[in-house]
């Protein structure tokens, strides 16, 4: 982040969280939560997304990551060729994200297909020949704990959150069919703007406003796309991101990834296959803050002691004093701790320099 970049106001964070919940709700319900009137609303949400620093997109939904194949790639090229590449595999469309890595490689890219045997062909025989690529391993993604559209940043109120929460009960109901053409060119239409009316859309398409909302609301119900608000971490108090490749007994998978989605400062958390089969993914407000992530028995609170008897990396033969609380990495979500759930045997970590490409 330059010296002189602006950092995200309070009330630009209140508005992105609230986004975050409700990324398509009207400037008259975020003014309602936030207590301003609409107007000021937009004028807020114009000037972030002029600037570049919030916008609003989709991704796919559970039902539709289910038909999907989706898998992490680490990509190795020489330093001097990874600006280049990176702008050529942003114009793949197989890339739905594109990370710049200090660690182990250079660029890790997200990438989803319709099924394995896309996959193999662009993980292959597509990557390996983009110019300055030097390496590529592919890891599938199996199973999805949590992933980065779920990350809030923790500016509003509960009360404010619960104005926009969806009432407990609220269930997602089957797709009544699979994903059409019409959809799919609504997507393309959705994907400089996530917020674009259904009036723009419908004028776009030669349709009617209505029949867009209609379906818009069917893909979301579903749970076929999920919009999602997202924003320029670092203006607003998180510039490091930071991936780990963790090593856990098959057995304990589920119960790991369940309690790793606990902690506040975890974006995703996926299992993979390779010689790591976890994922986990993290937003932090400093690299100091690394370490407390990756070895957090250091600062275990007492009232966990009594899981060391269960813990595979705790050494039995050794007796150690009740440890100080931990320290909590959140500014404003400050009841969760930083405990090593059960299981974990191996972290290998990696900051990411730039999150977006």
């Amino acid at each position: 982040m330059q010296d002189d970049a602006r950092l995200l106001s309070d009330d630009e964070l209140a508005l992105i969280h609230a986004m975050q919940l409700q990324p398509r709700a009207s400037w008259t319900e975020l003014g309602r939560v936030l207590g301003v009137d609409p107007v000021t609303v937009a004028r807020w949400w114009g000037r972030l997304a002029e600037r570049g620093e919030a916008w609003v997109g989709f991704s796919p939904g559970p039902r539709m990551a289910e038909q999907l194949c989706a898998a992490f790639v680490d990509i190795d090229c020489a330093a001097a060729n990874a600006a280049a590449v990176s702008r050529v595999l942003s114009g793949h469309p197989h890339v739905v994200n594109l990370e710049r890595a200090a660690g182990a490689h250079q660029l890790l890219a997200t990438v989803a297909t319709t099924d394995l045997a896309a996959m193999s062909p662009y993980t292959l025989d597509v990557l390996p020949t983009v110019p300055g690529v030097s390496v590529v391993r592919a890891r599938i993604i199996t199973h999805v704990f949590t992933e980065g559209g779920r990350w809030r940043i923790g500016a509003l109120a509960r009360a404010q959150r619960a104005q926009l929460t969806a009432p407990a009960g609220s269930t997602t109901v089957p797709p009544t069919r699979q994903v059409t053409t019409f959809d799919r060119a609504l997507m393309a239409r959705l994907a400089p703007d996530g917020r674009a009316s259904h009036q723009a859309l419908a004028d776009a398409m030669g349709t009617s406003a209505s029949t867009v909302k209609r379906r818009l609301d069917q893909l979301a119900r579903t749970g076929t796309l999920r919009f999602r608000c997202d924003f320029a971490r670092p203006l607003g108090g998180w510039p490091v991101a930071v991936t780990f490749w963790v090593t856990v007994p098959p057995a304990d998978l589920p119960d790991v990834g369940h309690a790793l989605v606990r902690l506040s400062d975890v974006r995703a958390c996926l299992a993979i296959t390779g010689p790591h089969n976890l994922v986990l993914q993290a937003y932090l407000r400093s690299a100091e803050d690394v370490l407390p992530l990756r070895n957090p028995d250091r600062h275990r609170p007492p009232r966990y002691q009594h899981r060391r008897a269960n813990d595979h990396l705790a050494d039995r033969q050794t007796s150690r004093p009740p440890t100080r609380p931990s320290r909590t990495i959140h500014r404003r979500r400050t009841d969760r701790r930083l405990v090593r759930p059960r299981g974990v045997r191996k972290f290998r970590s990696g900051v990411n320099a730039l999150p977006r490409c």
